[in-house]
């Protein structure tokens, strides 16, 4: 039964949206999954609740437009040349592999020509805001596996960028595009090339003191960020580019003052808002009926996706001189489509070039996708256990590219090896030096494991939780095996990982003492029957620290390490 007013449609499908969001999150999914399935459930197909279509499209349209406002606005140049060689070669190397077995896969099955590269360029496309997302909530974004793969989601958007140029320029003068049908292809180029222009003159001579007199006041800052964005884009909308170019425009056009930063950060949270009609919309145009007739081929695609992908990072990787376990990780990561895979199809069907049964086909790509992605990135540990058997042909012999960051411990004759390198096990290995102790400390983090050397200490570029790193280290003789790896926010993790620790030092023959730092009396239970000799407590040790230097106690020992008590106060 339609609802009355577009407010109170507007609103169902808000409390909608929340309800299945909820649930979505609860089964580690997602909210594209849970927002394409509201527009699916409120669609024609199921209860056609949608009757707005044109405010609904509005709030879409505006999404869109933040949304590549604010891919625009993190395009700095300085971060192009940062990269590095892995993430630009594995980035391209992707993009090119997938593009081109995805359009043979496309052809096989029987699409046309036009449609299959449609099709496979959309499969090239992985969600940066998915895999941030994942690889921060395991703690993992600092990890080597997590900086490449955040360089080349980086190349990604940069192809996405590219391809949407491409695809706007292809689409002048046709119908139903910007409202230039039968335009002039060299009036509406020229009118990009202004547009172009207009932005240089604006980052050289307006931005920043433009932007550093808005910032006086927040609120402000974020209007003109949002009227920048749909001004651009309703500029690029009327002179045939599109609004997608017009919003990726405006990003660009402040990517280079000091404010870009607070600037995504406060439109991060409308980008999400807008985009729930983008995925509603998109939803309620599917008929599920005509799904099934996509099954065969969105399973074949699928199947690329989820397993083509990730081999094909893995083989560059490996090429390049990675441990397979490092490409692995990062592999995963591209083990499904983006938001833009669907954008990108759906400027082709406004362009005409394919039809509505494309974006119903990825899709579905994307639904199986993502879904299955979130679980493959949660268990990649163990999901790397179980084929570490099957991945040695995807590693070079010595591995080139990782010894820099590894092999400090060839000499052996170490009293304690420190696993987790941060502020708590930073101030232990300093301590443990001042003592004449010989420590070895080990991070997954290359930037940790430089800082640590930068202070004196030797250290080591290596997982906890792999069984080859771990069975490598020169155990003999070793008293003490010291895990401070932080704990995951949900008590997964990281328990599973000290605990993973544990069974594999005792499986490599260590036959000394382990000790892990534990937060509260449950957590630390759980280590000791583990088989944790000792639990560090951090925030018990340092309440009694905190009550020895009140009581005048020690203070020496806080002088001595200024560098960590400056990192103390800070925090607190």
């Amino acid at each position: 039964m339609p609802l009355t007013t577009p407010f109170a449609e507007v609103a169902l499908l808000l409390v909608m949206a929340a309800g299945v969001g909820l649930i979505g999150t609860l089964a580690r999914q997602p909210l594209i999954v849970s927002f394409i399935a509201v527009g699916l459930i409120a669609g024609p197909s199921a209860l056609d609740l949608v009757r707005s279509d044109a405010q609904i499209a509005l709030l879409s349209e505006l999404g869109i437009a933040v949304l590549l406002f604010l891919v625009g606005i993190k395009l700095d140049v300085k971060l192009i040349r940062s990269l590095g060689v892995v993430s630009v070669m594995t980035g391209l190397g992707q993009v090119g592999f997938t593009a081109v077995f995805g359009y043979l896969i496309g052809l096989a099955l029987g699409l046309d020509p036009v449609t299959s590269l449609y099709v496979a360029v959309a499969l090239t496309f992985s969600s940066t805001i998915i895999i941030v997302k994942l690889l921060s909530d395991k703690r993992e974004i600092d990890a080597l596996h997590g900086q490449i793969a955040l360089g080349f989601l980086i190349v990604q958007d940069l192809v996405v960028v590219l391809a949407m140029i491409v695809l706007s320029a292809i689409g002048i003068g046709a119908p139903g595009h910007g409202g230039q049908a039968g335009g002039s292809v060299l009036t509406v180029l020229a009118s990009g090339l202004a547009l172009i222009a207009a932005v240089v003159l604006f980052v050289r001579h307006a931005a920043d003191p433009l932007t550093e007199r808005l910032a006086r006041a927040p609120e402000l800052l974020v209007i003109f960020a949002i009227a920048l964005a749909a001004m651009f884009a309703a500029i690029g909308d009327a002179v045939g580019l599109g609004k997608e170019v017009g919003g990726l425009m405006a990003g660009v056009a402040l990517a280079s003052t000091p404010y870009r930063e607070t600037i995504a950060a406060r439109l991060a949270p409308l980008r999400d808002f807008l985009l729930l009609f983008f995925f509603i919309a998109l939803g309620a145009t599917l008929d599920l009926s005509l799904l099934g007739t996509h099954l065969v081929g969105a399973m074949v695609f699928s199947l690329f996706v989820l397993i083509g992908n990730p081999l094909i990072v893995l083989a560059i990787m490996g090429a390049m001189g990675y441990r397979k376990r490092t490409g692995f990780l990062a592999g995963l990561t591209v083990a499904q489509i983006s938001e833009f895979s669907l954008i990108f199809v759906a400027m082709g069907v406004s362009l005409g070039h394919v039809s509505e049964d494309a974006l119903g086909l990825v899709t579905l790509v994307g639904l199986v996708t993502i879904a299955a992605s979130t679980y493959m990135i949660t268990w990649s540990h163990q999901l790397y256990a179980l084929l570490e058997p099957v991945l040695g042909v995807f590693e070079r012999k010595g591995t080139p590219r990782e010894p820099s960051e590894a092999g400090a411990h060839d000499t052996g004759g170490y009293d304690v090896i420190l696993f987790g390198l941060g502020r708590f096990g930073t101030a232990i290995g300093l301590r443990l030096k001042r003592r004449g102790i010989r420590v070895l400390g080990v991070d997954f983090n290359p930037q940790a494991v430089r800082r640590w050397r930068e202070l004196g200490l030797e250290a080591d570029f290596g997982d906890a939780g792999d069984p080859e790193f771990v069975a490598g280290l020169p155990l003999r003789g070793v008293d003490w095996l010291v895990s401070t790896v932080p704990i995951h926010p949900t008590g997964l993790s990281h328990e599973d990982m000290r605990r993973t620790l544990i069974q594999l030092a005792g499986a490599a023959g260590f036959t000394g003492r382990i000790a892990a730092a534990a937060h509260g009396a449950a957590d630390a239970a759980v280590l000791a029957s583990a088989g944790a000799d000792l639990v560090l407590e951090p925030f018990q040790d340092a309440a009694d620290r905190a009550v020895a230097l009140l009581c005048g106690a020690a203070e020496e020992e806080r002088t001595e390490f200024p560098e960590i008590a400056s990192e103390g106060r800070e925090t607190a």
